[in-house]
């Protein structure tokens, strides 16, 4: 289960871009908070705070206490919906808050590590994770930070399903089951290995019966 921060937030009264730069070029992240039967509506909270509080985060969708100044309910149970950052920079530039019931079905994106060294990987294959993230739904206090498998028994040709995660207690997921989240494949080196390794035994034993045969024909003329 993820950790639930408390923020520090006011609600804003001054809206538009000219306004939102403003509040970036003095630290400050303007936002938006919506859902659980309330009116949208404007808030701002410090930038270095909520990215401190962020970078600790395994994902963008993560569940906080929001403490607002300025709001009729002064603190609200919400998930971090929407986290919008400057592409070359990284700075905040808006972040979307839904407010939630500790009762509410939520949907999050959440990450899938992987833990162990696969037994295959050891025998000269390759990990290969395809999916590396997945959308569950859960209630606020259900939410994890991340879903972790131990793949260390998985050998070469081997692969873990969705149905396969270990999912916590109140977690589900709509995904096929059958859609594959990581393999161990063999690599062309393990391959190539192998295959020279065969292609000797078979000379040594094509050797092995021309020479037995010859030793039959001398005997034979003798």
């Amino acid at each position: 289960m993820a950790t639930q921060e408390t923020l520090q937030a006011e609600k804003r009264d001054v809206k538009g871009t000219t306004a939102s730069k403003r509040l970036r070029r003095s630290g400050i992240v303007p936002a938006v908070i919506y859902g659980s039967n309330q009116r949208e509506y404007m808030i701002q909270l410090d930038s270095k705070n909520f990215f401190d509080v962020a970078k600790k985060q395994a994902s963008q969708n993560f569940i906080v206490n929001l403490e607002i100044d300025g709001a009729q309910e002064k603190t609200k149970l919400a998930i971090v919906q929407d986290i919008q950052r400057d592409p070359l920079t990284g700075t905040l530039i808006h972040v979307d808050f839904r407010a939630v019931n500790e009762n509410d079905t939520i949907h999050a994106t959440v990450p899938i590590l992987l833990s162990g060294e696969p037994v295959g990987v050891k025998a000269g294959g390759l990990l290969e994770q395809v999916l590396r993230e997945i959308d569950v739904s859960c209630r606020p206090g259900d939410l994890p930070e991340s879903i972790t498998n131990d793949v260390s028994a998985l050998e070469i040709g081997d692969s873990l399903k969705v149905k396969d995660l270990n999912l916590p207690d109140g977690v589900i997921v709509k995904m096929d089951g059958e859609v594959i989240v990581s393999l161990v494949v063999q690599t062309r080196a393990a391959a190539s290995a192998g295959g020279g390794g065969a292609a000797k035994a078979e000379d040594a034993a094509t050797e092995e019966g021309s020479a037995e045969g010859e030793g039959q024909e001398e005997a034979a003329a003798e």
